[in-house]
């Protein structure tokens, strides 16, 4: 996983994958410790190579990472480890909103400052700092994005991704919002692809074979809206029908350049990465720490190349 291999060590606690990130040696005088719904996802890949990129700057803080593996009860037992361990901070991104509170009253009883990224929820207020963007921002500016193409009328598709994940709920929120604006866009398919690209495929091949039309595809993330594309490729109906995601990843953007999918929505993975460790660093030390919010922006064919620097 990109840089990854270079971190120097892995062994399994508590059944979830924990990873030693670039530090000083073993007498390293604090220590903050990193919950991550999972490794795999590619946004969150950024999120890690990003992270890494500014724990150089640290190299008396001693950084351990544990994949959750997208599940809770895992992940409950990771945080569980970094409080018996005594950490300095934790960073966690939850796997499930709900399960979240309960980690965040664990967490302040033992008194470590806690820094929640990527996804927020009901009760993360209670944590230290936020550090990502609004949910509902990319989802509302996604589908005006929609509606636009669409001229205000059309059947819409809605994939979700992991239903309870935050951004699933919040970003799907966001597209109704919209919807709701515009009473000629109808809702007539939604359904869970997990953010993944094969169950996007799946899905969508599920929804083709309907016969139900469907002018535009709106994807919680770009890996589903990219399995999406490859089914209305196969059909030959990629060309009547509006694709759109949301992360604008290199993936997306290179699709969008050969004019596959139609919109996306720009997550700045590298900023919540960078600023997480910043913030974790600061509550590691003592020092007050604030919530740190990163804006989505639209990434349309007229400026996908302004994105696609962002990632050379």
């Amino acid at each position: 996983m990109k840089k990854m291999t270079k971190w120097l060590s892995a062994l399994m606690m508590g059944g979830a994958l924990i990873l030693g990130g670039c530090s000083g040696d073993s007498g390293s005088e604090k220590v903050i410790g990193v919950s991550l719904q999972n490794f795999s996802d590619e946004f969150r890949t950024y999120i890690l190579d990003a992270m890494e990129e500014e724990e150089k700057k640290h190299p008396d803080i001693e950084f351990v990472y544990a994949d959750a593996q997208n599940d809770s009860s895992t992940q409950k037992g990771d945080i569980e480890t970094f409080i018996a361990r005594g950490v300095d901070a934790i960073i966690f991104t939850p796997v499930d909103t709900v399960a979240a509170v309960d980690i965040v009253d664990t967490v302040n009883a033992a008194d470590i400052p806690l820094i929640v990224l990527n996804q927020t929820f009901d009760g993360a207020e209670k944590a230290a700092a936020y550090v990502g963007s609004e949910s509902i921002e990319s989802g509302i500016l996604q589908m005006e994005e929609v509606a636009k193409l669409l001229g205000g009328k059309g059947n819409v598709a809605i994939m979700n991704g992991t239903t309870g994940h935050e951004a699933e709920i919040k970003r799907t929120e966001g597209n109704k919002q919209i919807i709701e604006e515009n009473p000629d866009i109808q809702v007539v398919k939604e359904g869970t692809a997990n953010w993944v690209r094969p169950e996007g495929l799946e899905l969508m091949e599920n929804w083709l074979q309907t016969g139900e039309k469907i002018d535009a595809v709106v994807a919680n993330n770009d890996e589903m809206a990219l399995g999406a594309i490859m089914a209305l490729e196969a059909e030959g109906k990629l060309e009547n029908t509006v694709v759109a995601g949301i992360d604008a990843t290199p993936a997306a953007l290179d699709m969008m350049k050969e004019g596959k999918l139609d919109v996306t929505v720009f997550q700045d993975a590298t900023g919540q990465g960078k600023a997480s460790i910043e913030t974790a660093v600061k509550a590691a030390n003592g020092e007050d720490v604030e919530d740190a919010i990163i804006p989505y922006q639209l990434v349309v064919p007229e400026n996908v190349d302004e994105f696609i620097k962002k990632y050379e």
